[in-house]
């Protein structure tokens, strides 16, 4: 199959959004498959910004067919805030064009009441959750709880699952502190926005399957990164799904020798948003300036990025778990202005040289960064639209990220512009 699938390799905000927008101009179908709105993805083009947390990135593309997949965790109420905003931008986004599968589980007001009260009771153990429900959320769909956008078509079925969830979740809200809800006006609030999110909902799982009948082809974008992958990140500080590309099939509803290939997008650096283990974190001038330079600011929650050197460990292992064939490597041209670049080829632990990332919190929080030492290259590479116009130095710094990550690179980007991108592979292609 020529399907693809895009994931992230490192910690999330690796540029997925414009890759996926890009390789979008060749794919019929763009789907997303796993997260909430706690993902964001920022596309620039012709000088416009879009900023999408739930719609897939291909939705600015005319033409093409968005699908939300039954393993994402969707917040009605912030969807329709989306489409409205994209529409503000020209962007039309009807049931024409996007699909949203009938048993994604549904984000409800009291998740992120409770994400936001547990988050506040851990003190300085903060795990650094967005606090926007999707944790909860997926607790209740693995304890067979979920309200899912399916049970807004039938009343009464919903009005009996919210009185249960309800009398879960309370108690809960009590010890910690947090305001309590009433069923009632929950059921109300439902009832409003059924009929504005219903035309949107049906079996994606089919359509899937008649497009692929039809010869379709399909971009599957994932949201977050490997290593905040639920079973392969770096536990607890995770998201609470499966960011890897396995997911895909199970996350859109195929099987899953359909998914294709599968490209990771990797910086040329690394960042990191809230608490958890980071070996090459640059908490000196250096990484200031990879922050400054790189803007270096969450997308969805604001939140300034930890910033640091490439980590070819963890991207190795990244594409090991989540079998990526190769690595659209993006914001080459931060590192513009730099003199000496460092890439992280092994770790030291506990005097010993180890090559992958161990899964103990202690172990992750104790590994020292091993680094090779490679010369800038102190020119301007931003917008640069042709491998052969790249510098020496910079073709030297591709070539052994290559050699330590263990996969090709296929794709750069030198901007956050759709159009400054340099294809050496076209993952759609034969």
């Amino acid at each position: 199959m020529n399907n693809v699938v895009v994931v992230g390799a490192q910690w999330g905000d690796e540029g997925k959004g414009k890759i996926v927008d890009w390789l979008s101009y060749r794919a019929d179908i763009v789907v997303r498959y796993q997260g909430g709105h706690n993902a964001g993805h920022t596309l620039v083009i012709d000088g416009v910004t879009y900023k999408l947390s739930l719609l897939p990135s291909g939705v600015v593309r005319p033409g093409k067919l968005s699908i939300i997949g039954n393993g994402v965790v969707v917040d009605p109420w912030h969807l329709l805030n989306e489409i409205q905003t994209m529409a503000g931008k020209g962007v039309g986004i009807s049931p024409d064009n996007l699909l949203i599968a009938e048993n994604c589980p549904m984000i409800l007001p009291v998740h992120g009441v409770l994400d936001r009260a547990r988050e506040a009771a851990r003190g300085s153990s903060k795990i650094g959750t967005t606090g926007r429900g999707i944790g909860p959320t997926y607790e209740d769909k693995v304890a067979r709880r979920a309200i899912r956008l399916c049970d807004l078509a039938e009343p009464e079925i919903l009005r009996a699952k919210l009185d249960g969830l309800l009398s879960h979740y309370n108690p809960l809200l009590q010890a910690l502190g947090g305001e309590t809800f009433d069923a009632g006006d929950l059921y109300r609030k439902c009832m409003e926005i059924a009929p504005k999110i219903l035309p949107y909902v049906g079996a994606a799982w089919r359509r899937l399957e008649e497009e692929r009948k039809a010869g379709k082809l399909m971009l599957f974008e994932g949201a977050q990164g490997a290593l905040l992958d639920i079973d392969h990140g770096t536990y607890p500080y995770v998201t609470s799904s499966n960011t890897i590309a396995a997911n895909a099939a199970i996350g859109a509803g195929i099987g899953a020798k359909i998914c294709g290939r599968v490209v990771g997008i990797c910086k040329a650096y690394t960042t990191r948003v809230g608490a958890g283990p980071f070996p090459t974190e640059d908490k000196g001038d250096d990484g200031e300036l990879l922050g400054s330079r790189g803007k270096e600011f969450g997308t969805v929650t604001g939140r300034k990025r930890r910033c640091g050197w490439l980590d070819a460990v963890a991207v190795r292992q990244a594409v090991k778990t989540g079998g990526i064939d190769g690595i659209a490597l993006t914001k080459l041209d931060i590192l513009d202005v730099f003199k000496e670049l460092k890439i992280c080829r092994a770790y030291k632990l506990n005097g010993k040289m180890i090559d992958y990332l161990p899964a103990g919190q202690q172990a992750q929080a104790s590994v020292e960064p091993v680094y090779d030492i490679c010369e800038g290259w102190n020119c301007n590479t931003h917008g640069m639209r042709s491998w052969a116009d790249l510098p020496a130095q910079a073709l030297k710094y591709i070539r052994r990220i290559e050699e330590l990550i263990e996969a090709p690179v296929i794709l750069l980007s030198t901007s956050p512009e759709r159009d400054d991108t340099i294809l050496m592979k076209d993952p759609f292609a034969d």
